[in-house]
């Protein structure tokens, strides 16, 4: 699954040594797996914090764990530690964590999910905010709903037309207009109450 080098175990080590606590180990997460938002996230992590999903490598000196969700996703994964003057660089080589850019012969559903959960929401999540593809129908016209903090915003009509519309169509040419469904009235934390700031898109 995930090849761990020897230098990158014995920098681990060093690390967990440091903070001098009982049975302390590593763990390893995807954060938006799949999107070209995706990255690997390492935190320190003891007995009482595991989920009980996860996969465990065992290193000398100490466990390494695996989100249970984020498994999948680390097929081929290396990780090296490359000693320099100013200390050192751990890197993370995880070349299955943005997923398949969806090509020429892909759905048309399938495209516009991948534009919106690789360019749209990481954009979005900056309001807290995100979109949800409902439906593609054949003419072409994307149906979407908006949540968190685009749901009742006073800016979402700009973030729809000049951010979430052009976007989409420039990336995927067959769309032919895109539109909100969202019921905004019933919006409980909206970036914007009123019609008056910035997009987190446009």
């Amino acid at each position: 699954m995930i090849d761990i080098s020897e230098r990158a175990q014995q920098h681990f080590l060093r690390l967990l040594s440091q903070q001098g606590i009982d049975g302390l180990s590593i763990r390893l997460r995807v954060t938006a797996p799949g999107t070209a938002a995706a990255n690997c996230e390492l935190e320190f992590c003891e007995p009482a914090d595991l989920a009980g999903g996860e996969w465990t490598i065992e290193c000398v000196g100490f466990n390494f764990h695996i989100d249970g969700d984020s498994a999948s996703w680390l097929d081929d994964a290396t990780i090296d530690f490359e000693p320099n003057a100013t200390g050192g660089q751990l890197n993370i080589r995880a070349p299955k964590i943005k997923g398949n850019v969806p090509g020429t012969g892909a759905g048309l559903v399938e495209r516009v999910r991948y534009v919106l959960e690789a360019e749209v929401n990481p954009k979005l999540a900056s309001h807290g905010g995100r979109v949800t593809l409902l439906e593609v129908d054949a003419d072409g016209a994307v149906l979407l709903q908006f949540g968190g903090g685009c749901h009742g915003c006073g800016m979402v009509d700009v973030t729809l037309k000049q951010g979430v519309e052009k976007t989409l169509r420039e990336r995927v040419p067959e769309i032919t207009t895109v539109r909100d469904a969202t019921d905004h009235a019933g919006g409980e934390k909206p970036y914007y109450s009123k019609p008056e700031g910035k997009s987190a898109i446009a």
